[in-house]
């Protein structure tokens, strides 16, 4: 839980230091911009708020792991609820309004997160959680959507390694292998998720877990 503060944390950090011209530079998801994401991110925060007062019965159902289902095709952008993010953004008009709202939700959802006891159990997408796990697997949210905020900006602050390190970690789970010792914790999250196509050395590398990829989540 402590790792999901820090990480959502820096996330709405590196989203508050951006100038205004880079709320119009594309992101690291499929037809996004950076306004894009951001407004996602709200509405992430917004779920994370309804999941910690959503208490469920019964015994879970999902871990931090197994929270995440496989798609078969990468995101292009043309989903309903992708399409209708792209609308919300634009109707913000000006990048300090989505700053205010990340700003003033997303605080709410840290704070909320800190108070929650990760035992208690919750219910979200039809499924049970403990707390703690939901948390947990909300560090590979932020994480990969930090990679996201910053692919296509040198000077934004990018993700605490220590979450880039768990993020890899889930991400090897779920594919059940490893990636090689030789890549660092970014580059196995890219290269896993399908946000960039591996180098012809790293394809020779990564030997049978090449079929798996990528692993679309959602």
């Amino acid at each position: 839980m402590d790792l999901f503060s820090r990480s959502w944390t820096a996330l709405r950090a590196a989203v508050a230091e951006l100038p205004d011209e880079d709320f119009a530079r594309p992101s690291g998801c499929t037809g996004w911009l950076v306004r894009d994401l951001v407004c996602h991110l709200v509405i992430d925060a917004q779920d994370v708020l309804i999941t910690l007062v959503t208490p469920a019965e019964g015994e879970p159902t999902r871990d931090a792991v197994t929270y995440w289902d496989l798609a078969e095709t990468p995101p292009t952008g043309d989903d309903p609820l992708d399409a209708l993010t792209v609308r919300l953004a634009a109707a913000y008009g000006e990048p300090w309004l989505l700053k205010f709202h990340l700003d003033d939700v997303g605080s709410a959802a840290g704070r909320a997160a800190e108070l929650a006891d990760p035992g208690l159990r919750v219910g979200t997408r039809d499924q049970v959680l403990t707390t703690g796990d939901y948390l947990s697997a909300y560090v590979l949210e932020w994480t990969l959507h930090h990679l996201d905020l910053v692919a296509h900006l040198q000077d934004a602050a990018g993700p605490p390694a220590e979450g880039l390190a768990l993020s890899r970690e889930m991400l090897e789970k779920i594919a059940g292998s490893a990636f090689p010792a030789s890549f660092s914790d970014r580059d196995a999250l890219l290269v896993g998720t399908g946000r960039r196509a591996p180098t012809d050395a790293e394809y020779g590398e990564l030997g049978e877990l090449a079929a798996k990829l990528p692993l679309i989540l959602g």
